[in-house]
């Protein structure tokens, strides 16, 4: 087991900045941050950033929790928004998303830290997230993505049993609970706020994966998510369908797009024949909604490929073997 404060003295080990978005999350913040409190590393700066909450949250947070940096913002910025001032507010060589309905593990600091000291080429990493009323079924061992561009979490609903104990090599992480190293982020960009929530991680992995930059599966960092808490049902379901389009116009390399564009629309073609299916259920009319909405920003969308396709350092064939690979794998 890795205990990296035991090695280093602390001064020596890199600041980690945590950022937690919040919006009337009040009844989640004490577990969230109480479990922050219980962290075997020893160098956090914790920053919770209130996206103009009606509830308590704030009352909350300078009564009971003083070594927290609150950033009140003026209004919902979403998810996106918040995190991205939470990173301008951040001091940080280290950078943690991390959702205000999550309970991390004493170690998951230090491992996820640990990770990165000892994958020098690795831009990120994933933490193993578990629901957190079912404790031994797996919400994202890491994620994937296929070459028809659907994001999946690896692992998902699967029960844990020690198939995604090892440490290795994945596309991305969840944003829900990932860490992020600054020099990275300063290279490929921060998280899209035109996608206000959903889907911003699967944006920010495909852009540092084009740039080059690993991602790592930490399964000893330990994260218990209370599924959907914060959004869920037809949120989830528009904008998931919108962000995914854009996400697609956005980042999926040109050369893919000439050989793979049946896939890719067939994907899409079986999204939307599956809510027609489901027609009378809200989250199935909103996901229709959204993927309106993303083929009618798809202009706008597109004017955003240039910059990101001039990020790209890795031969695309590269990047196709691991969308096939990852594909397979999640299948």
């Amino acid at each position: 087991m890795t205990l990296i404060c035991t090695m280093h003295s602390e001064a020596d080990l890199p600041l980690l900045s945590v950022i937690i978005p919040n919006w009337n999350g009040a009844h989640h913040l004490p577990t969230c941050l109480d479990a922050l409190r219980e962290q075997s590393y020893p160098r956090l700066e914790i920053i919770v950033v209130d996206n103009a909450s009606t509830d308590r949250s704030r009352e909350l947070l300078s009564t009971c929790y003083p070594e927290v940096r609150l950033l009140a913002l003026d209004r919902n910025r979403g998810l996106t928004g918040a995190l991205n001032r939470g990173l301008q507010l951040a001091r940080g060589a280290l950078i943690a998303s991390l959702n205000n309905d999550t309970q991390v593990t004493p170690l998951w600091a230090a491992e996820l830290v640990h990770a990165l000291q000892t994958h020098p080429e690795a831009g990120m990493a994933a933490s193993k997230i578990l629901l957190f009323d079912r404790r031994d079924v797996l919400h994202s061992a890491g994620d994937t993505c296929g070459i028809d561009g659907i994001p999946v979490n690896r692992g998902v609903w699967q029960r844990d049993e020690g198939q995604f104990d090892q440490e290795e090599y994945v596309w991305g992480a969840c944003g829900g609970a990932a860490l992020y190293r600054r020099t990275m982020l300063a290279d490929i960009g921060f998280f899209d706020e035109d996608l206000f929530m959903y889907c911003e991680d699967v944006d920010l992995n495909w852009r540092a994966q084009l740039a080059g930059y690993r991602c790592v599966f930490v399964p000893r960092a330990v994260v218990y998510h209370k599924l959907s808490a914060t959004g869920g049902g037809t949120i989830a379901s528009y904008f998931t369908g919108r962000n995914t389009i854009w996400v697609l116009a956005k980042n999926y390399p040109t050369a893919l797009w000439r050989r793979h564009w049946r896939a890719v629309l067939r994907a899409q073609w079986r999204i939307a024949r599956q809510a027609l299916a489901a027609w009378r259920g809200e989250a199935a009319r909103a996901r229709l909604r959204g993927q309106l909405a993303g083929l009618l920003g798809l202009p706008r969308w597109l004017k955003k490929r240039p910059a990101v396709q001039c990020l790209a350092r890795v031969p695309v064939e590269v990047i196709e073997q691991q969308l096939l690979a990852q594909g397979l794998s999640s299948q």
